[in-house]
């Protein structure tokens, strides 16, 4: 019911914001909601340059970030539409507006308020939801649920289920020992810490229907689906491979230097929602077990996190990869030659696990093509742009540092989309260059949390479940752990 509301909120705000700016004079809005890039062709702007955008604190190449937005230089006065300016050269300003009186003068900074975001309608969301998300999907689904039937016939899943026993035993209590959730559940965090998100899905969406069996009320969420949907969200990471690998790209002097803020802001974003979901679960976190696993988790992420600080970017990258990929060719042949031992037919087995990979994959449709949709609309209308907007202005009336706030839309995006997480990102590291103190906040940030919304609706989804109780109170709650860390960190090392 929760999310009902919440996806019905999304709809009417996104309708209610593009009418206003109907009003005002966006005769395209309604057009870019519903048919997005495909019909609006986003006619080009062009601008005559007065000074240098690093004087007001962006990029070097600012430029390149205009022209994703259809705003291109020009060293012609009569094609230009607009006057960009520092605010340094008056005379250069005074000259061309006398000249040209119907250019639009405007500083580089102010000139962002009048940018179009290129972002899908409905139609190409709905399309785009199929052919990039949930076909790809369907494959790696039916690949690592093959694996996963050799692994459960084999007895792998059983066995390490007893290994994580003593630990999820006191946090999953309803979950009776020996059954395999715990295994798939132990398999969907080892992915998640690893950064291996296309592992990650079909182990949790596993464990998911695992746990589903436990449930006694099978339109409710019971209490270990919430735990185990907190802890997932949180988003807990060793590399983040991706954002360095964004930062590389765009020029970053140390595209790691975002490493070590990351792990903590994420880390203490997993310890909220094990704290929060304890809490009302009434859950008593301070068991010699529970504080023994925690402490030995948190010592193998500093071994980790004091060995990759030594190495260079390059080097911090590669060993990030061999290990992801060399984990993921382990526990494949590990599988296989498991199974083979305890005398399965592995390639049976693996075709039966596929085919319910498969089943899986079509059930979550509807539920990715909704929430995407409607997050859709949400982006293409400006509802995000008005929310954005109006955190700036609330900051800057109380006087205090407010450079944080321009690395704010990564975090706020986040929960609702990734793929818009990562756009803010990018636009944040472009506009102000990847080594400021916003486009690094912007990359902790993208790493501190995950899609909260996508992710609730996909997983809850793929077992009917209707009544998701707190779960997104709680995740939400520690998205903001997550986010306030972040901030404290980034000040702490980039300010």
């Amino acid at each position: 019911m929760t999310l009902t509301r919440i996806w019905a909120a999304f709809v009417l705000i996104a309708f209610i914001v593009g009418g206003s700016r109907l009003l005002n004079g966006d005769d395209k809005i309604f057009v870019r909601m519903i048919t997005g890039k495909s019909s609006d062709r986003y006619d080009s702007t062009f601008y005559l340059s007065v000074g240098n955008p690093t004087h007001l604190g962006l990029a070097a190449n600012y430029s390149t970030f205009l022209a994703e937005y259809g705003y291109f230089s020009t060293a012609e006065p009569a094609k230009a539409s607009f006057l960009l300016h520092d605010f340094r050269q008056q005379d250069s300003i005074a000259y061309f507006t006398k000249m040209y009186p119907s250019l639009t003068v405007s500083s580089y900074i102010d000139i962002q308020s009048k940018l179009v975001r290129k972002v899908d309608g409905v139609i190409e969301t709905a399309k785009n939801a199929f052919l990039d998300i949930i076909l790809p999907l369907v494959g790696i689904l039916a690949l690592f649920m093959g694996f996963l039937s050799i692994a459960e016939k084999a007895g792998g899943v059983r066995l390490l289920s007893r290994l994580i026993w003593p630990f999820f035993s006191r946090i999953f209590p309803e979950v009776p020992k020996g059954h395999p959730a715990t295994g798939h559940m132990m398999m969907n965090f080892s992915a998640n810490l690893l950064n291996l998100d296309n592992a990650a899905t079909p182990f949790g969406l596993k464990a998911m229907e695992s746990l589903q069996e436990l449930n006694p009320n099978k339109n409710e969420a019971s209490n270990a689906q919430l735990m185990f949907l907190a802890l997932h969200a949180s988003g807990l990471t060793l590399i983040p491979v991706t954002i360095m690998a964004y930062r590389s790209g765009l020029g970053a002097a140390d595209p790691t230097d975002i490493f070590i803020p990351c792990m903590i802001a994420t880390f203490a974003a997993t310890m909220a929602a094990l704290f929060i979901v304890s809490w009302r679960q009434k859950i008593n976190l301070f068991q010699p077990v529970i504080i023994g696993w925690v402490g030995g988790i948190t010592a193998i992420i500093a071994l980790l996190v004091s060995y990759v600080m030594r190495l260079d970017a390059m080097a911090s990258q590669l060993f990030s990869s061999q290990l992801s990929n060399g984990i993921i060719l382990f526990i494949f042949v590990a599988i296989v030659v498991g199974g083979l031992y305890k005398k399965i037919d592995v390639f049976d087995a693996f075709v039966e696990g596929a085919k319910g990979g498969f089943d899986t994959a079509i059930r979550i449709i509807p539920y990715i093509v909704g929430m995407l949709v409607a997050i859709s609309l949400l982006r293409s209308s400006g509802s995000f742009d008005f929310l954005i907007n109006g955190i700036k202005f609330l900051f800057s009336l109380t006087g205090l540092d407010t450079r944080f706030v321009d690395g704010l839309p990564t975090a706020l995006i986040k929960p609702l989309s990734g793929s818009g997480a990562r756009g803010m990102m990018l636009d944040t590291m472009k506009t102000f260059g990847p080594d400021s103190f916003a486009g690094r906040l912007s990359s902790v940030l993208q790493g501190s949390s995950d899609t909260t919304f996508y992710v609730v609706a996909v997983y809850f989804g793929s077992v009917n479940i209707r009544n998701t109780r707190y779960a997104i109170g709680s995740m939400l709650l520690a998205d903001l752990v997550g986010v306030i860390t972040a901030i404290m960190l980034s000040y702490a090392f980039f300010a």
